[in-house]
């Protein structure tokens, strides 16, 4: 009620309000990602499986955080196959899987373009988000997908972000009976490359896109479940 009543207060006042909604919006997002991450925990999650168009999925989650994108200075350039990239998933979990990759990969980017690519092959399907920007070590790529954990501790003053974006990410993608890799290498960006089975059960034996370099690339867990 403050908050949408801002213009009639007075600059401090307005001021305080600004802060005090982003606070209550922080706390929103922590508290539904907790919620997600003890679901995991306790397997309470199921994936509602239908038959979706990754290429639509794509763009969807694009055109979603582009705003945020063109803030940051960054343009985020799309490759997909032509036609249809048919697959099996819970559209919601990997929609909000692919925002996440997005955001971090705006959020290290340093205004820089961000590459998105879809690819398939006989038994997969998969897409990667690629960002020109700090990179990382590998002790940092080590713990990439540890929960609560940043690359950059000093981000959290500019970031929306929880720290439980990329753990969530890898559980959505474990669920599905994927992999989530990822390469990085300082101050030359990072990939992150989501590779989902066609048909849910199905055995992936090679993803459809690559990494940057094979070589440096740290890969993801994975497990059937």
């Amino acid at each position: 009620m403050i908050f949408e009543s801002r213009q009639d207060l007075d600059p401090s006042l307005k001021r305080s309000a600004e802060i005090m909604q982003g606070q209550i919006e922080r706390f929103e997002v922590l508290l539904n990602d907790l919620l997600e991450i003890s679901r995991y925990d306790a397997g309470a999650v199921r994936a509602e499986l239908e038959i979706y168009d990754l290429n639509q999925v794509v763009r969807s989650s694009v055109a979603s955080i582009d705003p945020l994108a063109l803030k940051r200075g960054s343009a985020i350039e799309i490759q997909v196959p032509d036609g249809e990239v048919m697959a099996e998933f819970d559209s919601r979990r990997i929609e909000r899987l692919l925002r996440n990759l997005l955001a971090n990969a705006i959020e290290h980017g340093e205004g820089k373009p961000i590459q998105v690519a879809v690819g398939m092959n006989d038994a997969a399907v998969a897409v990667s988000v690629t960002d020109n920007g700090v990179g990382m070590t590998e002790a940092e790529l080590a713990r990439v997908f540890d929960r609560f954990w940043r690359a950059d501790p000093a981000r959290k003053r500019t970031s929306g972000g929880t720290g439980l974006g990329l753990a969530i990410s890898l559980e959505d993608t474990l669920l599905h009976g994927g992999s989530l890799d990822v390469w990085a290498k300082p101050n030359a960006g990072s990939s992150f490359r989501l590779t989902l089975p066609k048909v849910q059960g199905g055995q992936i034996t090679q993803s459809p896109l690559d990494l940057p370099s094979a070589a440096q690339a740290k890969p993801g867990p994975s497990e059937d479940r």
